[in-house]
């Protein structure tokens, strides 16, 4: 029928949009919870008991409440399109555009959550907005994008599977039942017109009640809680709707995770301690000097393993499967044992950004990547610089493009006078160059550990040298004239983890025939853990577990041997200027592991908001306000929660505390120095 012109108020009937908005809206939770699914099921080995240890009121509960968040947050411009009180967002192309709108959002959320179901692998917890800092030095971003979408191909079905869904189930208003003067619109659908005056102000008196309510419904479901002692929520609310840290990931979605981060503060002072004097009685990082001996002038060398867990070792995995644990690493093995090695070790974080400043400045992981937060501008040093002062002369290796991650502005910010990378390498005429290139990432392990050892045999003794190696990192590749020697077995690390410990034997044969071997202190860790398939190893702690091996050839530091210490990577530092005896103060986080008696030993790390302090054969897990839980060590699967029952817990608090509060307050303040 046709309308004239002084009634043509287009509009659906009065409740049509807002129905039809709560609907589609409702799909959104849909298909969040089918992305949460897939990220369970995709990473199911590191929550093997996730259904059957935690409530599925406590999951829905969690869940429900940071999807909606996400949701609210992301869908701002789509409820403003479907709510605001004006009769023009009935028309056909107002509709359109809100569906458009609607989908593009959306289908950006699904991608980003299945994408990250594939990257927490690699980190263990949810993407922040750090990950944009974190790759802003790489150029093969897209190259690796696409080697991923081929090996995950499910996923990308999935994705289109999910956004389709969204597509077809979308419901326009003009949908639902309407009151009469049916009008068709070139779009497809139809819209309505009002068929009186008052009809039309009780359209917008309706609809302005509804828009008004739904401002504060919003602000609410944003910030998690109606209260005013509510405080928004944030990533680490998760925690306590699980079993786990790790399971946090679960319950949270990757867009609250990265609007949750975008331009917040990463340091937050805690007020556990009023007194500083008192707090600096029970932790600091100030280092006195070893005044009582000589400094002995041995070369140091660093070995910064990509993704070489402990795990892999059979030398430090003796009761692994009944004893009868090969490992996949016969070198290292053999290294071990005329080595210092510890029982309980750990890195400070899960990222390779996080172990550079872990293991050669002595600064762990809280909270966010330390070399991606303001704080990364403060004063500090390093290892290298602090045998700089004893005439060292120092270089840093690393066989991708020079620049990438991040390493070279490290490395020259903590003192490192020499920086060696792929151009370096391929400038070297005893070398293939880019030959050796392994097409994604850097030089191949084995020819760039001897390009290491070449190199290492020009420089001036004493010298104080790191490399950074990276075959063993995704995609998980190994030179074709050794895909026969080290074929796929197990999980597809292994292979790589098995040519990597080759090209440490190398090294080492040819170190070994050098003049400056025997005058050289060897430390051999790894950046962070990866891949796992032992039930241990996928543990909160599990995650963790970073061999740190100390080799001396010439036997005068220390004796070798399995000791039964708790080290960390923040501990190599102040070991290693401890058995040098270093006569000067220094800044360090961690310990001296062989100036400290064992039971006084101890390792901190930050899990998806909770920090986690393993010390006297426990390890407690603190949310930053109280304790969550407490394990013994010996509790392998961390299955008895002993807290308010361990006799040592308010020590081990207090100590924590003070750990956490000398950290963030020395961040504030630019104090990371003696």
């Amino acid at each position: 029928m046709r309308v004239k012109k002084d009634h043509a108020l287009f509009a659906t009937p009065l409740l049509c949009t807002p129905l039809a908005f709560v609907w589609n809206m409702a799909m959104a939770y849909v298909v969040y919870w089918l992305c949460r699914l897939v990220f369970w099921a995709e990473n199911y080995s590191a929550f093997p008991q996730f259904w059957s240890a935690n409530s599925l009121k406590d999951i829905v509960t969690g869940a429900w409440m940071f999807d909606t968040s996400a949701i609210l947050y992301t869908n701002v411009l789509y409820a403003f399109l479907m709510l605001i009180p004006l009769h023009w967002k009935e028309r056909c192309r107002w509709q359109t555009a809100a569906k458009w709108v609607f989908i593009i959002v959306n289908s950006l959320a699904i991608i980003i959550n299945l994408a990250d179901a594939v990257y927490f692998q690699y980190t263990g917890r949810r993407t922040t907005t750090s990950v944009f800092q974190e790759f802003s030095n790489e150029g093969n971003l897209a190259n690796i994008i696409g080697i991923e979408l081929l090996r995950h191909w499910y996923l990308v079905l999935a994705g289109i599977t999910f956004i389709t869904f969204l597509w077809k189930v979308y419901r326009l208003p003009s949908e639902d039942h309407g009151l009469q003067a049916i009008r068709p619109c070139s779009s497809g659908h139809k819209t309505m017109v009002f068929t009186s005056k008052a009809q039309g102000l009780y359209y917008y008196l309706l609809h302005l009640v509804i828009f008004a309510a739904y401002i504060p419904l919003t602000v609410i479901g944003m910030r998690g809680g109606a209260t005013t002692a509510v405080r928004p929520i944030t990533i680490s609310n998760a925690n306590q709707y699980v079993a786990r840290p790790a399971e946090a990931a679960i319950i949270l979605n990757t867009p609250f995770a990265l609007i949750r981060t975008i331009g917040k503060a990463k340091f937050i002072t805690p007020a556990y301690y009023e007194d500083a004097d008192e707090m600096a009685g029970i932790y600091t990082p100030i280092h006195s000097s070893l005044t009582d001996s000589t400094f002995i002038p041995k070369n140091v060398v660093v070995f910064i393993i990509e993704s070489f867990g402990r795990e892999y070792i059979g030398a430090l995995n003796e009761t692994l499967e009944d004893g009868h644990y090969a490992g996949y690493t016969p070198f290292v093995d053999e290294l071990c044992h005329e080595s210092a090695t510890f029982r309980w070790s750990f890195c400070n974080g899960r990222k390779s950004i996080d172990g550079m400043p872990s293991i050669l400045s002595s600064i762990p992981m809280f909270v966010e990547p330390f070399v991606l937060t303001p704080a990364s501008m403060n004063t500090f040093g390093g290892l290298a610089q602090e045998l700089d002062k004893h005439g060292y002369e120092t270089a840093f290796f690393h066989g991708a493009e020079n620049g990438s991650m991040g390493f070279q502005a490290f490395a020259r910010k903590t003192g490192f006078q020499k920086y060696f990378g792929r151009d370096e390498f391929n400038a070297d005429s005893r070398f293939r160059g880019d030959e050796d290139f392994d097409g994604m990432w850097a030089i191949w392990d084995e020819p760039f550990m001897q390009f290491y050892c070449a190199q290492l045999s020009e420089l001036k003794e004493p010298f104080m040298t790191a490399l950074f190696t990276a075959t063993s990192h995704h995609p998980y590749q190994i030179p074709e004239a050794y895909r026969d020697t080290f074929p796929e077995e197990g999980l597809i690390i292994h292979k790589c983890i098995r040519y990597t410990d080759h090209a440490l034997r190398r090294f080492f044969e040819e170190a070994h025939k050098q003049p400056w071997f025997q005058n050289t202190l060897f430390v051999l860790t790894s950046d962070h853990t990866n891949l796992s398939d032992h039930a241990f190893y996928q543990t909160d702690i599990g995650g963790f577990c970073s061999p740190i091996i100390f080799y001396d050839p010439s036997g005068d530091l220390f004796q070798p041997g399995m000791r039964e210490s708790i080290a960390q990577h923040i501990d190599i530092m102040p070991s290693v200027l401890g058995l040098l005896h270093h006569d000067t103060p220094y800044f360090a986080f961690g310990l001296d592991l062989f100036h400290t008696a064992a039971d006084s030993t101890w390792a901190v790390n930050y899990n998806n908001g909770i920090y986690q302090y393993i010390k006297h054969g426990r390890l407690l897990q603190f949310d930053g306000e109280q304790t969550r839980a407490v394990y013994a060590l010996g509790d392998s699967l961390l299955q008895e929660n002993l807290v308010g029952r361990e006799p040592r817990q308010p020590q081990m608090e207090r100590e924590l505390k003070a750990i956490i509060q000398q950290y963030m307050s020395r961040m504030n303040e630019d104090r990371l120095t003696p």
